[in-house]
């Protein structure tokens, strides 16, 4: 699929983080955080706040090493509640500013090098994925633009819920050797782009994009497949549908946590 544009990841950081701020700014920040156990919304908003200093010291400093998050300036959440929005904006303005001018210059990225951009699309995922699990903490309904959701899923299952910083790769025990995962966003907008189909062969993990047979298939919303990949809501989640083994992608949500 195509890749999204900068600006877009950058006005998804913005717009999502004044969400979650928002959302903060009127809420019990002792709320519990479904999607996230043993998380309140103060810890949401804290990982997020940090994300994102954390985000854009690697790559103001061109870092090819990984930066412990303790050692980022300002990554306390603010005690006034007044500063809190403000803190959460300036982190998510950060980041922006930090990836913008380091543009395809090389920096960390979980193990490897990968330009600076890596860390826009990184974030701008992190983020939406984390604005609605306050959404969904406070009772609101999450909603994604399919486009940005097709790239969150694509990430995710061709990256993030890989073998990232050298771990061992857990797909390999979520899809046994020999079954397959196909899953299709069904968004017209997304003309044909948002299919993948992820196979164990040979012990190894094979995400291609496409439409395919497989043991397993899930499809709806680009979101909500998003929601329900990432573990924010269950796979019968009535606004998508599963066919074939669901018993399979049970087992790979138990082994791709968010």
């Amino acid at each position: 699929m195509p890749p999204l544009e900068p600006e877009t990841c950058y006005a998804e950081i913005a717009a999502s983080t004044a969400a979650l701020a928002g959302l903060i700014s009127q809420a019990d920040l002792a709320l519990p955080v479904p999607a996230c156990p043993d998380w309140t919304l103060r810890n949401l908003a804290t990982h997020v706040g940090r994300a994102h200093r954390w985000a854009a010291e690697i790559t103001a400093t061109r870092s090819a090493e990984f930066i412990p998050f303790r050692a980022v300036p300002d990554g306390r959440f603010p005690d006034d509640r007044a500063a809190q929005p403000d803190w959460l904006n300036a982190g998510a303005q950060r980041v922006i500013s930090a990836v913008r001018e380091a543009g395809s210059d090389p920096v960390w990225a979980f193990g490897s090098l990968a330009p600076a951009s890596f860390w826009g699309r990184r974030m701008a995922h992190e983020t939406a994925v984390h604005r609605a699990d306050a959404e969904l903490a406070t009772g609101h309904e999450p909603m994604f633009a399919p486009n940005l959701a097709a790239d969150a899923i694509d990430e995710w299952l061709g990256l993030m819920s890989g073998p990232v910083s050298g771990r061992p790769d857990p797909r390999l025990e979520a899809l046994p050797d020999g079954r397959a995962l196909h899953v299709h966003a069904t968004d017209s907008e997304l003309t044909g782009t948002g299919e993948w189909l992820v196979r164990h062969e040979h012990s190894a993990v094979q995400v291609d994009r496409g439409h395919a047979r497989a043991d397993v298939a899930i499809r709806g919303p680009a979101g909500r497949l998003l929601l329900v990949l990432t573990r924010r809501v269950p796979p019968d989640d009535p606004a998508v549908q599963v066919s074939g083994d669901p018993a399979l992608l049970s087992r790979w949500l138990e082994y791709t946590p968010f």
